[in-house]
């Protein structure tokens, strides 16, 4: 099975497919695995669609970029578009990826059973944390960031994943792409500065709590009747709002006004 750095496909953007398709097909990989892991041999863009959580013709929209159109009355053969996806995605490889910050998140993510049977290969875990040098993550030892350059070249690494606090976060991201990475998932809580030709992914789950914490308030908002809801501050006393400034001899209200 050919490398990520030894075998590039066409890439999306060179075929066409637009970045929001491209973000949604693992969606439909996902929805398409689990019917075939229970034989389901073909499925309607309606079933999958719901199953994916999008609009039935946004999905038939997606997969006519993969030159697919199912079969009016069948549907969509289950493993062909796993196939075909996965194909897309460039899971039909082998992608050798290191790990770089091995605290509880990062020994979470060398855990996690899934990157395996999607593809990807944990070629190495890397801290800078001396004591943790040589210790056994998910089977794998811990190395030294001091071989960073050497193991991703060994490996042939070309996606790293960034599980270090903020502070060491755009330095081992330098580091990747001086030695060559040009994909890099980033789950420190910190915005990467990168060069063109470098993608990144940036996975910040507090963003995410917030945004549901955004949700669940409006949600109890909502059940609140509407003689108990808060009342809104009382405007300012007539004395201490701002006169509008009359307008100049050319009709202009002054941008700012002097204090």
């Amino acid at each position: 099975m050919a490398t990520g750095r030894n075998h590039r496909p066409a890439t999306s953007r060179s075929r066409g497919i637009p970045e929001a398709t491209v973000a949604r097909l693992p969606l439909y990989l996902r929805a398409l695995t689990a019917l075939s892991e229970r034989s389901v041999p073909t499925v309607s863009s309606e079933e999958l669609a719901a199953a994916a959580g999008v609009n039935s013709a946004k999905l038939r929209k997606d997969f006519s970029y993969l030159g697919s159109y199912g079969t009016r009355g069948v549907g969509y053969d289950v493993e062909y578009l796993v196939y075909q996806i996965s194909r897309e995605l460039g899971l039909t490889q082998d992608w050798p990826v290191v790990i770089v910050g091995i605290g509880n998140l990062g020994a979470a993510l060398a855990n996690y059973g899934g990157f395996a049977s999607r593809g990807f290969r944990v070629a190495a875990l890397i801290d800078a944390d001396p004591s943790l040098t040589g210790r056994h993550v998910a089977g794998i030892s811990v190395q030294h960031t001091d071989e960073l350059e050497k193991i991703i070249d060994d490996n042939g690494v070309s996606i790293g994943v960034i599980a270090t606090p903020a502070g060491a976060a755009q330095q081992v991201c330098e580091r990747f792409v001086a030695a060559g990475i040009t994909s890099i998932l980033n789950f420190a809580p910190t915005v990467l500065s990168v060069p063109e030709g470098v993608d990144v992914r940036k996975v910040d789950l507090s963003i995410e709590l917030q945004i549901l914490a955004f949700h669940e308030q409006r949600k109890a908002g909502e059940d609140v009747p509407e003689d108990e809801e808060t009342t809104p501050p009382a405007a300012p006393p007539a004395a201490a709002v701002t006169k509008r400034p009359k307008p100049g001899p050319d009709g202009d209200v002054p941008a700012v006004m002097p204090a």
